[in-house]
């Protein structure tokens, strides 16, 4: 047989096999008698682990939590079992976070003086403790209608549970030199069962929040987000960095996680799981009407049409290697899908929910409804798959585009006068997908501002009504505000990078009108209609998709460089802000947290610089920032006691106020001397 070559043979520890004896503190040998943490046989695939320029004697006498080795997949994992370890201690309460603590408390000691094996086993130990406590103190079994969902619930906590302690072990780097085969493994495992676990611990927790209405469509979209974290194809942290490129750019299926198995569970569980639990919890009303067959319609495919789109992420590798049947695959299921999807819709959301404003008489209004959404869906569906690449393609999605947009407008009542307006509008929009023409999407961001506020002017311009504490006629502008903001900042973030500010000011206005918007809607939520005064609460769940949809929007914005840091930081504090309605009912709150987050977030999100080992945070602006945010604190103390009544359920003393205004200002400190300043430490 063929000898590998030496940089691709397995490194054997020597403490794998004999015990490792302490070496003199003299030694300055060039050559370590073990592995350093940053040899690249043990480097990950997604880049090299921290630590190269010590010696594994240092490493291993003092061995620490660490996740350098496995940083390329520890954020994935992170996602889905910080929440779902924060949701297990709400349940447990105050018995289960006292065991978890004096247990960690013992591990920490252990790992500090230098027990590796010990600090190990009194992590596990610890989670084996707070489960067992969780056990007898958590009152699942009889606060849920049937046992066997009571035992269910606590078979899945257990296994979350499981799932951290495994996460943890990953985290001890002599486990990563040791043993590498029990690493890959337990990574695959990881992999494998965190999406099953965590959407269902994700659902779990909105239902306790939300209710029960629409608890399958919460699955389903859980389950959608965890596939597209764990089921896209990944090669192992752990992997050789020899081993990767020896393949050469594109993995093999040996380097990928997952396995075929695997991969196939996690399918059959985006497809079905969703419908199954549906049809569990609503099997006496799952045909009682259209509107319920269209549910069963919408929670199987539109996973199915979420897994096509996988597909051309490399998601059905197990399926086929035939790129031609791939295509074939991925063309004819998502037709089928899309159309079943979108008459699902028109059913189950258009005509359901918005059927006043549809001025169309039957049966035109289904057949012009169906046109709009089929050409919407299909034009944006062929776009997104790259199927629009030639002239006559080009043609069929222009086409498209002009056809949904007029037909659109006609069922909302536009004029026939003004129907050059929706069929040039569709016209530039194509023309700016297809040849990426900036002119064209301004003339289309004028033609649809002019449609926007026809609708308006033409809906709600007359009403006496007020909501959100304004007229429905001065709501009305911010809304159409927000919208022209909407539409225009796409055409302006493909400008050159000197008009860069322009999509930033853009960004931030639209952030600061809706965040303005929403606190109106969630805080002032009286709806004044002719002397009626009714209560209309703004849904939860809009607060929390607006504040990720514009997290992901920054994200993806400053990956591709279209804005700067100052705005990312911004961004992230306004949006991330919007989240503290949630949980504090106050006026001011969200103003409030979004100071507090500009006042602290600085050291972690404006002094970033990849190209330099050393920070470039200076020591006077360090105290600056320590001053900014002591005073932050203090401008904010009303609510913080607001929150703090919240989080305890009484009234604080004042004494507790003010240990709570040091403690929050001494734990914001911490990034700026970690992060800066470490050799102060």
């Amino acid at each position: 047989p063929e000898l590998q070559p030496r940089a691709f043979r397995p490194y054997i520890s020597p403490s794998a096999s004999a015990p490792s004896f302490p070496t003199s503190s003299s030694y300055s040998g060039n050559r370590s008698p073990s592995p350093s943490s940053s040899s690249p046989y043990y480097a990950g695939a997604g880049g090299g682990s921290g630590g190269g320029d010590r010696q594994t004697g240092s490493s291993m006498k003092n061995p620490r939590l660490s996740s350098s080795t496995f940083a390329h997949n520890n954020v994935r994992i992170a996602v889905a079992l910080v929440p779902s370890a924060a949701f297990l201690l709400d349940l447990g309460g105050a018995p289960v976070i006292s065991a978890l603590v004096v247990g960690l408390m013992v591990a920490y000691v252990l790992d500090s003086l230098s027990f590796k094996f010990g600090s190990f086993f009194a992590v596990w130990f610890s989670l084996i403790a707070a489960q067992i406590t969780f056990f007898f103190s958590s009152s699942l079994l009889y606060s849920l209608s049937h046992v066997s969902l009571g035992i269910f619930a606590m078979l899945t906590c257990a296994l979350a549970n499981f799932l951290i302690g495994v996460w943890v072990s990953l985290q001890f780097k002599w486990m990563q030199m040791e043993y590498p085969t029990i690493v890959l493994t337990l990574e695959r495992l990881l992999f494998a069962c965190v999406p099953l676990v965590a959407s269902a611990i994700f659902t779990w927790a909105t239902i306790s929040a939300v209710g029960m209405t629409n608890a399958a469509y919460y699955f389903m979209v859980f389950n959608c987000i965890f596939y597209w974290l764990y089921s896209i194809p990944r090669v192992s942290s752990f992997r050789l960095k020899q081993e990767v490129n020896y393949h050469g750019s594109q993995s093999t299926e040996d380097l990928y996680i997952l396995g075929q198995l695997e991969s196939c569970v996690h399918t059959l569980n985006l497809l079905f799981f969703p419908l199954v639990f549906h049809i569990a919890s609503h099997y006496l009303v799952i045909f009682s009407s259209s509107s319920s067959v269209c549910d069963l319609l919408l929670l199987f495919f539109i996973p199915f049409l979420f897994q096509l789109y996988a597909s051309t992420r490399g998601a059905l590798w197990w399926v086929t290697k035939s790129e031609n049947q791939l295509r074939s695959i991925q063309f004819v299921n998502g037709a089928i899908a899309l159309a079943v999807v979108v008459v699902s819709l028109e059913v189950r959301v258009v005509f359901h929910s918005f059927g006043r404003y549809i001025q169309v008489p039957p049966p035109l209004n289904y057949a012009l409804v169906t046109v709009t959404m089929l050409g919407t869906a299909a034009a944006a569906g062929a776009y997104a798959v790259g199927l629009v690449s030639d002239a006559s393609s080009s043609l069929v999605f222009t086409a498209l585009a002009m056809v949904a947009s007029a037909a659109g407008a006609i069922v909302v009542g536009l004029p026939i006068l003004f129907l050059p307006v929706p069929l040039a509008a569709g016209y530039h929009l194509s023309r700016f997908f297809t040849k990426k023409s900036l002119f064209s999407y301004f003339i289309f961001t004028v033609l649809a501002s002019f449609m926007v506020a026809w609708f308006v002017i033409h809906n709600y311009w007359d009403l006496n009504i007020w909501i959100a504490g304004m007229s429905l006629k001065s709501f009305s502008k911010l809304i159409v505000a927000s919208v022209i903001l909407a539409m225009a900042i796409p055409g302006v973030a493909v400008l050159p990078p000197k008009f860069r500010f322009l999509t930033e000011a853009g960004l931030i206005s639209h952030a600061l009108l809706l965040c303005y918007v929403e606190n109106s809607l969630f805080n002032y939520s009286n709806f004044y209609y002719y002397g009626i005064d009714e209560d209309v609460m703004y849904p939860s769940y809009m607060v929390v998709f607006t504040s990720l949809a514009g997290l992901a929007i920054v994200r993806r914005l400053s990956l591709d460089l279209r804005i700067g840091s100052k705005a990312v930081w911004v961004l992230i504090c306004l949006y991330s802000a919007k989240l503290s309605l949630l949980f504090v009912a106050s006026k001011a709150v969200l103003w409030v947290s979004a100071l507090l987050l500009l006042a602290v977030s600085p050291p972690l999100l404006l002094y970033k610089d990849k190209s330099k080992a050393v920070s470039k945070m200076k020591p006077w602006q360090g105290y600056a920032h320590a001053a900014v945010i002591a005073f932050s604190i203090w401008y904010c103390r009303d609510t913080i006691f607001e929150a703090l009544q919240w989080w305890n359920g009484r009234p604080p003393s004042d004494g507790f106020v003010l240990g709570a205004c040091i403690f929050l200002a001494g734990l914001a400190c911490i990034p700026i001397v970690t992060l800066h300043f470490p050799n102060a430490m």
